[in-house]
């Protein structure tokens, strides 16, 4: 097995990497197509490019994303080194410079003799040791052959994801567990029931929504199996109570009578702390989505763990084709970080750089490759890639969640 490991992408993920493997003692080869080649939503030269937000959203170690920072920071993490020489006034939230995080991040790889650096695009997927970096925008022949590989139902090209709530913080007051036609009180769904007055407050909100524009690289052709909510409501008041909301064999225990409408609530991990909006998919903003949702009334006060989306992402069934160390169980050699893994943000995609870097060099100086703690932050993002009791397996930011209960 050659002792050089290849890190396909010089985002946040591969830098990362490409960081870890080489404080382990291996000499890595970073590949990246910038500056020859730039992807539809990158703009600078440098390694580590923030496209989206200079923020890297709270540094409160009380927060899931804090604990990460925390934790990425113990494993001598070059992306919080870089945010933290780099960092600008934002209240309780890390913010950078982003221009001079780049600069600080790509100073590092520089500086460190065992990685060399080479400019090209990769289209083919290597047989030596490598770890795949390759960002949610991965396309052309190296997308194709990973489809190959994965079979093409496990590599998906779209997030259309819904909203998650904690179960804890619904209003059980308005909520009742029930299958359609089941026996009330049983069944995998929480049910919140809405009255013909609360429903039109509901739809009224909903179509007048603000809702995100599309980038220049995103259809606006929607599949009809998984449409944004606002979209069916678009299409008419009656729309969605034919679909998502639906409340036919719902049948409220509380008043013994058919809602007007229904919100289901399924299970999101196999604890069931977290619960999955049905059928919620949306391209509404984040601050449209917490005002039309909450007026669903057992959600007033819920506690929204991730809002919905859809946009381009490339991204693997993790469940189904990762180990639990983050490589392809078709092709144990390869290693998948950052968003292609099934995990969501930039602090995300970095710590599972960080693992794989780790990982990538124990599998060449032949020691046990490591899992952290299901208990850590970094142990949870790793549960959320192998929660197999997730039919239809969407990425997610880290959040307690993910965690086992204390």
């Amino acid at each position: 097995m050659s002792q050089e490991l290849l890190v396909i992408g010089g985002g946040l993920a591969g830098c990362e990497a490409a960081l870890a493997a080489a404080r382990n003692g291996v000499a890595v080869r970073l590949v990246d197509m910038k500056p020859l080649e730039f992807s539809p939503a990158h703009h600078s030269p440098h390694l580590g490019e923030l496209v989206c937000s200079n923020s890297l959203r709270s540094d409160q170690i009380s927060s899931a994303v804090g604990l990460l920072k925390a934790e990425m920071s113990l494993l001598g993490s070059g992306v919080m080194a870089a945010a933290r020489a780099t960092a600008v006034g934002a209240g309780k939230a890390l913010a950078v410079d982003r221009e001079r995080f780049a600069q600080h991040l790509e100073s590092q790889i520089a500086a460190q003799p065992l990685i060399q650096r080479e400019l090209a695009r990769v289209d083919s997927l290597p047989q030596t040791t490598a770890v795949l970096a390759t960002g949610p925008l991965t396309t052309g022949a190296l997308a194709e052959e990973l489809s190959n590989l994965t079979s093409s139902d496990h590599l998906h090209f779209y997030d259309a994801i819904a909203p998650i709530v904690s179960l804890e913080s619904v209003d059980m007051d308005h909520a009742y567990w029930g299958d359609r036609y089941g026996e009330p009180g049983q069944g995998d769904y929480l049910n919140c029931p809405l009255n013909r007055e609360q429903w039109g407050e509901f739809y009224s909100c909903l179509i007048q929504a603000e809702q995100v524009p599309l980038k220049d690289f995103e259809s606006p052709q929607f599949f009809e199996g998984c449409l944004p909510i606002e979209v069916m409501a678009a299409r008419g008041e009656k729309t969605l109570l034919f679909g998502p909301m639906k409340p036919v064999g719902l049948e409220d225990p509380a008043t013994g009578k058919r809602p007007h409408a229904v919100v289901q609530l399924r299970k999101e991990n196999a604890a069931g702390s977290l619960l999955n909006l049905v059928g919620f998919q949306t391209k509404l903003t984040y601050k449209a989505q917490d005002l039309v949702f909450r007026k669903i009334p057992a959600l007033v006060g819920a506690e929204f763990v991730r809002w919905g989306s859809i946009h381009r992402n490339t991204f693997l069934d993790a469940p189904r084709v990762l180990d639990p160390h983050q490589r392809l169980i078709a092709a144990p050699h390869l290693f998948v970080a950052g968003q292609l893994s099934g995990v969501e943000g930039y602090v995300e995609s970095a710590a599972m750089g960080i693992l794989c870097g780790v990982n990538a060099a124990n599998l060449l100086h032949a020691r046990p490759l490591l899992t952290p703690p299901p208990t850590t932050a970094l142990g949870g993002l790793v549960t959320h890639l192998q929660n197999t009791a997730s039919k239809s397996f969407q990425p997610s930011n880290i959040n307690f969640g993910l965690l086992p209960p204390l």
